[in-house]
């Protein structure tokens, strides 16, 4: 099967994470996608493969040399995104793409316009594969799958090249944070690995956001309006109020680089009870940390002016900065960016602004650098993959795993 057919058969699942739950993994739609990976990867020849009760998937390619290579892994989670639908989605490829802006939806006049995203231009005369701009696409991380899975079909066909052992792990629940829950270090038994997880062909990252999640629930008191005057306590004005007293600037739409932000990613309520849901991010682990305090400081001073419990926060780390584990192993870096580099693709060496499973694997003891799976505009209708990019990934993952036999740390 060649990568397209791959990566259009893969969207078809439904596998929308959900927060709320509390199962692994979270939504059924993904343990079905994972038993039909589990059978392709039986299929193409993968040996060992598993598949457990929470969802997760791991497969081997043996080694083919008697060289002494170390084990290396390659990972994709399963899950899209809960921000936007990723049911029915509807792909269609616009081939040789020809710069104008691209109408994805006749009907409800949806245009994906190279105004707003300019760096589509940089795909012109290439095979662009978008959504119908009532769902995303779910190349985060469907394309990372697909180009793993190619990867390794490749290599079982061409045995000439020669490789190490290679693990490769499939995960659920990534987008929700909960990608590494149960994910087991011990038995993928790599030395290193790599996340195909990142957007932009040709991104390299080793250094993401430091991460938590903060809920802040605020109780009011309702009472007829008539007669509201100094006992309603409205919980919707109050979480305004919280709401205008974190830093106005300090959000996703205002930063960029290494600056960290507040993103408020819903709210709820009525007069009695409403609820702001927030995550919050910085790289550097001192200002992460005083994110935190500063939800609570200003948690502390709505309950000084409207009683105490007025308004409650659960505050849960989410992830760290992996550089403090990937920075001792630079290697491993190293080998991928000379990968990009013979496959004809310009390295893109920056920090991740965001997460993935890499970040938490780094600290469970799987040093965990993440490589571009191609896709631009991920968790949202204007998303879209090039096929190009995603062959170019394909290629970046056996070439690594070629090069892996002659690499010297």
């Amino acid at each position: 099967m060649n990568i397209v057919d791959r990566f259009l058969k893969y969207v078809s699942f439904h596998t929308t994470s959900d927060y709320n739950t509390n199962l692994t993994p979270s939504t059924p739609g993904q343990l079905v996608f994972a038993q039909y990976l589990a059978e392709e990867l039986k299929a193409i020849g993968m040996s060992d493969v598993t598949l457990d009760t929470n969802g997760y998937i791991m497969a081997t390619l043996p080694a083919n040399t008697d060289a002494d290579v170390p084990v290396i892994g390659f990972i994709a989670h399963m899950d899209t995104s809960p921000d936007m639908s990723g049911r029915n989605i509807k792909p269609r490829i616009v081939e040789n793409y020809d710069g104008s802006d691209i109408l994805l939806n006749e009907e409800q006049v949806i245009v994906l316009e190279t105004a707003q995203y300019p760096e589509i231009l940089n795909y012109v005369g290439q095979d662009l594969i978008v959504t119908d701009g009532t769902t995303l696409l779910g190349a985060d991380d469907k394309a990372g799958l697909a180009e793993i899975v190619t990867a390794m079909e490749y290599l079982i066909q061409h045995p000439e090249i020669k490789h190490g052992k290679i693990r490769i792990g499939f995960t659920p629940d990534e987008e929700i944070g909960q990608g590494a829950d149960h994910f087991d270090v011990k038995a993928f038994g790599a030395e290193w690995a790599y996340t195909m997880d990142g957007s932009e062909i040709g991104e390299l990252e080793f250094e993401n956001f430091n991460a938590a999640s903060a809920r802040v629930t605020i109780k009011g008191l309702n009472v007829h309006p008539g007669y509201a005057k100094h006992v309603m306590r409205n919980s919707m004005r109050i979480a305004h109020q919280f709401v205008s007293m974190l830093p106005r600037h300090e959000t996703p739409e205002h930063t960029e680089g290494y600056e960290g932000f507040y993103h408020l990613t819903a709210m709820n309520g009525d007069v009695e009870t409403s609820t702001l849901n927030y995550i919050i991010r910085d790289h550097d682990s001192d200002r992460f940390e005083r994110r935190k305090k500063e939800m609570q400081h200003l948690v502390n001073k709505i309950n000084a002016e409207f009683g105490e419990g007025t308004a409650v926060l659960e505050l849960k780390d989410q992830y760290y900065n992996m550089r403090e584990k990937v920075e001792p192993v630079k290697y491993i870096v190293d080998l991928a960016h000379a990968a990009m580099e013979e496959v004809g693709v310009k390295p893109i060496v920056k920090p991740i602004r965001g997460g993935t499973d890499g970040a938490r694997l780094s600290f469970m003891g799987l040093p965990c650098p993440n490589i571009s799976a191609g896709g631009h505009n991920f968790h949202g209708r204007f998303e879209y993959v090039p096929v190009q990019s995603m062959e170019k990934a394909t290629q970046i993952i056996i070439t690594i795993a070629k090069n892996l036999v002659n690499f010297k740390k």
